[in-house]
């Protein structure tokens, strides 16, 4: 929770290309129901990986704040004091980009399903016949590999290969972000997504817990929440192509996944998108 929790504050940073986080708070709620033991086991284990991720990042915590809560929360804020040219502002996409994405969809997917495996819950009364639990726990592992990286080196290629614009892919879905995205341009453009990078097995299940009057995590409408997802990308045809190969060679992942086309400021996806299976 600590790292995945510390990745998304610095996301905020990245996705406007600030690479420097100049001071970082932590804020921490601490669930009421957990025992004097529970919170001597679990509460430093929070705070290191808090404090582990934001020293990968080269970021000094320098304070916070913790209160007692009905439920377990933990998040903080980044802030970094920078030139103009150290910015990439949002607004600049144009007709002829290419849209990436520096991580896969499905985190939402991956922890409700965990999470019904373990309480033996009713909506996993139903997904259990369409899932194993080796691979719940294996796309569970995938999904917290996603949301511990820190989206650093997707900002770092944003100034190699000058992006346009870019947002990180949280709660509102990859929809709801590049509609935000799209409605903060210059151009009169639109963004068209034609490919969703999933994690394995999910989008067929997906669709099985549907017909089955299960669940509606709303995949392939691009609405399902993601939890410290990747940077959301627009920039030129050749710098696209250029990025997403050195992502890869430095071992991350990006897959360019649609065009900025002529429009009114709004973004949407293909009937019948490409799907990328994705593992780690």
């Amino acid at each position: 929770m600590g790292k995945v929790a510390c990745a998304n504050v610095l996301s905020d940073l990245y996705a406007m290309g600030v690479v420097q986080c100049d001071n970082m708070l932590l804020l921490l709620g601490i669930a009421k129901e957990l025992s004097n033991t529970q919170r001597k086991v679990v509460i430093p284990m929070i705070l290191e990986g808090f404090r582990d991720l934001a020293r990968e990042a080269g970021v000094a915590i320098n304070g916070g704040q913790t209160v007692v809560n009905p439920w377990m929360i933990i998040g903080g804020v980044a802030t970094s004091v920078c030139s103009a040219n150290e910015v990439i502002f949002p607004n600049q996409a144009v007709v002829g980009d290419k849209i990436l994405l520096t991580k896969p969809l499905g985190t939402q997917v991956a922890v409700n399903l965990h999470q019904w495996m373990q309480l033996g819950t009713p909506s996993w009364a139903i997904a259990k016949d369409l899932i194993s639990a080796d691979d719940v726990i294996a796309r569970y592992n995938d999904a917290t590999i996603s949301m511990t990286t820190l989206n650093l080196e997707a900002a770092k290629l944003m100034h190699k290969h000058n992006a346009h614009a870019a947002t990180d892919v949280t709660g509102f879905g990859i929809l709801g972000h590049s509609t935000n995205l799209a409605e903060f341009q210059k151009d009169d453009v639109d963004f068209s997504i034609h490919t969703l990078p999933i994690l394995a097995g999910f989008s067929d299940l997906c669709k099985q817990l549907i017909a089955l009057g299960g669940r509606n995590f709303k995949l392939h409408d691009g609405f399902s929440s993601e939890t410290s997802g990747g940077l959301l990308v627009c920039l030129g045809e050749e710098d696209a192509r250029r990025y997403v190969e050195e992502m890869r060679a430095g071992g991350g992942k990006a897959w360019i996944i649609g065009d900025v086309v002529p429009g009114t400021r709004t973004s949407r996806i293909a009937a019948n998108p490409e799907i990328i299976e994705v593992t780690y």
